[in-house]
């Protein structure tokens, strides 16, 4: 028996051993064990991460998940990851995954909000400001000293409730949560806020970060980060120009946008594996925060383990809402820094 199998047999043995004899008013179904049904293919397209994945995440999360012993049924750890991954990768409703894995609907509730929260806890140790991104963003269009890619991406939710729920709706008419990213150049989230609603603009969001706190510090050195003309333009937050004349420009604004793209690639992964980001989630504000910050720490899971991508199941949408331009009429010092840049480094490239 490998150590991996060990491991899951006692995590199942500390949490029960259900059937489908009734007990009491209650009715325990037997539930699949997938890692043995399912080829190593069939199974990651159902949750999305691979057999290997999915247990160096169970060791991760699990002294945060919720045990109960056997005499009361509790549901094993492994099927609520597995349930949480399922509901990710199909983004409907709650009663779907619930069956799918032979629990109530109460039940895959609070399971995805629990399993949602304890991978959320991982955010540290997978989603940080790396320190050597300039060389991988300059083989892309030779853009020097970047240090991320930054933009807005909305996620659709339900209408939170009456009061606050008009705050939520976005400029294109739907409910929204705006998420501010930042990602390197093999498309992994560096930084990812996603608490602010969709009427909010992405330059307010930047604005009242603490990435921004970060670089008006001097943290990240003399490096930029590339953002849309949505952003205002900083000494170390360098956005595209609006109507270039010259030829230097013209190959700025260029190798900008193809640099810069790497956020709208990483938002695009992001959304296909984890389906859930890309429909409209039917759940409270905290448990949809909860679930964007853990499908962005299982999307660096697999960046790094280098998986493949997998074609999502379901049908998802393509349509976010591009925030208006930032006016830069203030922005002396970025447009200085961005000038210079032009001058003495693009203009020698032509």
């Amino acid at each position: 028996m490998s150590s991996s199998e060990s491991d899951r047999e006692i995590m199942a043995l500390l949490s029960d051993e259900d059937t489908d004899q009734e007990v009491g008013l209650r009715i325990y179904k037997q539930r699949i064990d997938y890692f043995s049904v399912l080829d190593n293919q069939e199974f990651q397209l159902r949750f999305r991460l691979d057999k290997p994945a999915v247990e160096q995440l169970l060791s991760e999360i699990y002294p945060n998940l919720r045990v109960k012993g056997r005499r009361n049924h509790g549901i094993p750890p492994i099927h609520q990851l597995l349930l949480t991954l399922r509901f990710y990768a199909l983004g409907t409703m709650l009663l779907s995954v619930a069956d799918f894995i032979g629990v109530s609907k109460t039940s895959a509730c609070r399971i995805v909000f629990d399993v949602s929260c304890a991978i959320a806890r991982l955010y540290n140790t997978y989603i940080r400001m790396l320190p050597n991104t300039e060389q991988d963003f300059y083989n892309i269009s030779r853009f020097p000293r970047v240090l991320g890619a930054l933009d807005g991406t909305h996620i659709r939710i339900q209408s939170p409730c009456s009061q606050i729920g008009e705050e939520f709706r976005n400029r294109k008419g739907y409910f929204s949560i705006n998420v501010q990213a930042v990602c390197d150049a093999n498309l992994l989230f560096m930084n990812v806020v996603a608490r602010w609603p969709g009427s909010a603009h992405d330059a307010t969001i930047f604005n009242n970060s603490e990435l921004r706190a970060q670089c008006e510090s001097g943290l990240f050195g003399n490096k930029w980060l590339l953002g849309d003309s949505a952003y205002p333009l900083k000494s170390y937050l360098l956005t595209p120009l609006l109507n270039p004349q010259t030829q230097s420009q013209q190959l700025y604004n260029e190798a900008h946008i193809r640099t810069r793209n790497c956020i709208e690639r990483c938002f695009g992964v992001w959304k296909r594996r984890f389906p859930i980001v890309a429909l409209t989630m039917r759940l409270s504000l905290s448990r949809a925060n909860a679930v964007i910050i853990a499908t962005a720490v299982l999307h660096n899971i697999c960046r790094l383990r280098s998986l493949s991508d997998i074609p999502p199941e379901v049908e998802i949408l393509d349509a976010d809402v591009p925030s208006p331009s930032y006016n830069e009429s203030s922005n002396q010092t970025g447009t200085t820094e961005r000038d210079n840049l032009i001058t003495q480094y693009f203009n020698n490239l032509i």
